[in-house]
């Protein structure tokens, strides 16, 4: 993702973060090229988004940050494939698996936290051609 530019950055963010939950009051980010431009500046003070940087090689600033994708590592070392590079079409599964289990700081799963529900999660349509049926079959 070292080529991303600010402006993808600001249409990724607007596609997949303001659409769907709003406005941040900030953002915690490193200090990559994207997140400490003046487009990106000028778009955060512009929709009053206060920008939290972590501090260069000290990247446990953003330690929630870290922890989830801590988290999100070894549930992908346990399905990848040997080569590891078929991770992408686990993450959709393992961020599933994250954000429906129970944590400590935020009791119920943070999917119930955010929709007040659990997800619907029918196993009927889950085939060994999907995703979670190759997984299912991983762990057979």
């Amino acid at each position: 993702m070292s080529s991303i530019t600010s402006l993808d950055l600001a249409h990724l963010f607007t596609k997949n973060i303001f659409s769907k939950h709003g406005l941040p009051s900030s953002i915690v980010s490193d200090r990559g090229p994207c997140f400490v431009s003046s487009f990106w500046t000028n778009l955060c003070q512009q929709l009053n988004i206060s920008r939290d940087l972590s501090t260069a090689y000290h990247p446990e600033t953003d330690g929630q940050t870290e922890r989830v994708n801590q988290i999100l590592e070894q549930y992908l070392q346990m399905y990848v494939s040997y080569h590891q590079d078929d991770w992408n079409t686990w993450l959709p599964l393992a961020e599933f698996a994250y954000n429906n289990s129970d944590h400590s700081s935020t009791k119920p799963s943070p999917f119930f936290t955010v929709y007040g529900r659990d997800p619907h999660f029918d196993s009927v349509h889950i085939t060994q051609d999907t995703p979670a049926g190759k997984l299912s079959k991983k762990l057979q």
